[in-house]
Parts: structure tokens; sequence; C-alpha cells
């Protein structure tokens, strides 16, 4: 029971941030080009974000991290190389989240924006050769690897895992540019 209901509660967490950072973008649009610089919606938004910068992160590290360990050691999908190099970007900011809050310091923007853009950018190009945008490269040569191309499910039409690392990584880079573009506006 539990087996099914972890897999669709990650799948629908990808779909509703999928759909915030769609809103959070046309809001950024719309912010722009209405060129309202006392839009409320967008700072309570923004406001809330920063406040909470932290705690967003090390939970957003923490699902995707916790996700992706349910589903090599839970389910035993195996990680392709392209899989082991998003958690080689991922993991370690669950950590820096972790300490960060412990310590209440606001100031790993850098090191978590670094980590997501390079992991962001892996995820993509793994989605689009899941997704055949892309030639599948040979990256399960090494034979203990699964195939980069291989896809475990596919839900709500688009939802893989290297979709839910994606989403993971661009909530966390909009979280961190959220908090430094409010840091420069004071």
């Amino acid at each position: 029971m539990v087996l099914e209901i972890i897999p669709e509660t990650l799948n629908i967490l990808t779909l509703i941030s999928n759909i915030a950072i769609t809103l959070i973008v046309l809001l950024l649009i719309y912010n722009r080009t209405t060129n309202n610089p006392n839009n409320l919606a967008f700072k309570k938004i923004s406001g809330l974000f920063k406040k909470n910068y932290l705690l967003f992160g090390l939970v957003v590290s923490m699902i995707a991290t916790l996700g992706s360990l349910f589903y090599s050691e839970i389910l035993k999908y195996p990680p392709c190389v392209l899989c082991w190099w998003q958690r080689i970007f991922m993991y370690p900011q669950f950590l820096i989240f972790g300490f960060a809050l412990l310590k209440k310091d606001k100031k790993i923007f850098n090191y978590s924006i670094l980590l997501s853009f390079v992991g962001a950018g892996i995820a993509l190009y793994h989605y689009l050769i899941q997704i055949g945008a892309l030639r599948a490269s040979s990256c399960d040569v090494v034979g203990y690897s699964s195939s980069c191309a291989e896809k475990f499910f596919l839900s709500y039409g688009y939802i893989t895992i290297p979709m839910m690392a994606l989403t993971a990584f661009i909530l966390l880079i909009f979280l961190g540019l959220n908090m430094e573009l409010n840091k420069e506006n004071k």
C-alpha cells in the first residue's frame, strides 16, 4: 500500500510544483510588463519565500534526496549514469540547507545556485533523452547501470524521474534568486 502512495505523492508534488513554477514565471512576466513595483501579490509571495528560504530549500532538497533513494533502494530502479550525476548535485544541498537552517545562515545562495544550475542542466538533458528529443547516449555500456533513455514510469503524460529532479532544481534556483533579488531591493 505505502509503495503505491509514495510514488503517487511524488508525482502530485511534481505536478503542483510545475504549476507553481509556471504561475511564478507568469507573475514575473506580468510584473515586468506592467512596471508595477507595488504589485502586492508579487511582494507577498516573494516575501514569504524570502522569509522561509532555508526551510523551503531544506524541504525541496530533502524530498528530492529521499525520493531518489526510495526509487533506487526500495523500488530497486537502478540509477543510470545521468541519475548519479544529478544526485551529486542534489544530495549535498540537503546537508547545506540543513546546516544553514540550524545556523540561520542565509548566505548559502552561491553554493546552492551553482549546484542547482549544473544539476538542472543534467536533468534537462536526461529528460530530453527520455522523451526522445535527443538521441540516447550509451551510458549503459559500463555494465552496471541502466540506460539513460529507460523510463521506469510516465505519469500525467510527462513526469519521469529526471523531470522530478529538474523540477526540484528549478525550485531551488527560484528560491535562491528570490533571496538574492530581495536582498538587493532592500
